[in-house]
């Protein structure tokens, strides 16, 4: 079966995919169970059809690379940096390089974000699968609504 590149990501009801300091903590609520989303998407088991994560640099400075020590990461960047361990920086074209790993022997990939990166993706029209939880909460301050 042929590898797939596969955008998983969780929006707020209000469109946005982090908050304005660039956290992802709203995704699994805000210490109850209202927003229980590991009851709604098995994503253990999603990992587990992977074996790359494709990120943005952004993504990376916040060490959301650290769930994924057992995968090869590649991380989206505008500076030269030399790989390490299984994280591999790549200074070009990112879309091109996923294209030729998908092209390899593996499992999918999982394209984790940030936004910049998941655009790129998505105007080269290359992603298999959309998975897009929508979690109930509104990111945007309030006064900006008014």
């Amino acid at each position: 079966m042929k590898r797939k590149i596969i955008l998983n990501l969780a929006i707020s009801l209000d469109g946005y995919i982090a908050s304005d300091d660039g956290g992802y903590d709203w995704i699994v609520g805000a210490g109850d169970s209202i927003l229980n989303t590991k009851d709604k998407f098995d994503f253990d088991k999603f990992l587990e059809g992977v074996d790359i994560v494709v990120m943005g640099k952004n993504c990376y400075d916040q060490n959301m690379h650290n769930d994924y020590k057992n995968k090869k990461v590649y991380i989206a960047t505008s500076k030269n940096i030399h790989d390490k361990d299984n994280i591999h920086f790549i200074n070009g074209d990112i879309v091109k390089v996923i294209q030729e790993e998908k092209e390899k022997k593996g499992k999918d990939i999982f394209l984790f974000g940030g936004g910049v990166l998941i655009d790129s993706f998505i105007k080269a029209d290359v992603i298999d699968e959309y998975i897009i939880g929508i979690i109930p909460i509104i990111l945007v301050p309030e006064d900006l609504y008014f």
